[in-house]
């Protein structure tokens, strides 16, 4: 049996670790299905080559990263402080992902992800620091100051905007690869989706009906 090196192996346990993860979630998978795809005998293969659960997802998400970022960071040095023309290289940057099989797993995995970039609470997390996704998100959330949203408002509104792209986007990936007919063109989808998720940012704040007087 030829040998493979850390290197393979640690390619192949990725691989396993990206349909898995996509399809029974990242914490349902089991580890040791992970192993079993990826063909390797030894059971403790991903804790020999990442440490943890946590670890190999964290390759697997570096991975995406490095595939994002290389889209994004340069529509992003051209694009305007406006929030359309922000969401819409988000949203193009995304959509990269849709081509292939493996960037639609990764999508459902980024999904379930969301909630820990660190947005409400202004500290990215550290996968994202100093990475034109952040500067992204930096520069809408300046763009909803200079509308007067108060500071918790836009923060709160960033979060869900996050969420809802990538809810969209992982919903679209499940369709490309279960074979199931969208209900409406790539095109449209993605136009729509720029337009909604800008929509839901610029809203005007409600106004509360204050306490009863009297």
């Amino acid at each position: 049996m030829a040998r493979t090196s850390g290197a393979e192996t640690r390619e192949k346990l990725i691989r396993a670790a990206e349909q898995l993860f996509a399809e029974q979630g990242v914490h349902g998978a089991q580890l040791r299905d992970v192993v079993a795809l990826a063909g390797q005998g030894n059971p403790s293969a991903v804790q020999y080559h990442f440490g943890s659960r946590a670890g190999l997802l964290d390759a697997v998400m570096a991975d995406r990263q490095r595939r994002t970022e290389r889209v994004l960071a340069p529509l992003l040095e051209t694009a305007p402080d406006e929030v359309d023309a922000l969401i819409g290289v988000l949203v193009a940057t995304e959509a990269g992902e849709l081509r292939t099989d493996r960037g639609r797993r990764c999508l459902r995995i980024s999904t379930q992800l969301s909630h820990e970039s660190g947005v409400r609470a202004r500290e990215p997390h550290p996968t994202l620091a100093g990475t034109a996704y952040w500067r992204l998100i930096e520069r809408t959330e300046a763009c909803l100051a200079a509308d007067g949203l108060p500071e918790p408002v836009r923060l709160e509104r960033l979060d869900l905007a996050l969420t809802v792209v990538g809810a969209a986007m992982a919903d679209r990936a499940r369709q490309y690869l279960d074979g199931t007919e969208p209900l409406i063109g790539e095109e449209l989808f993605l136009a729509d989706l720029v337009a909604t998720t800008t929509a839901l940012l610029r809203a005007p704040r409600p106004d509360l009906p204050g306490p009863p007087t009297g």
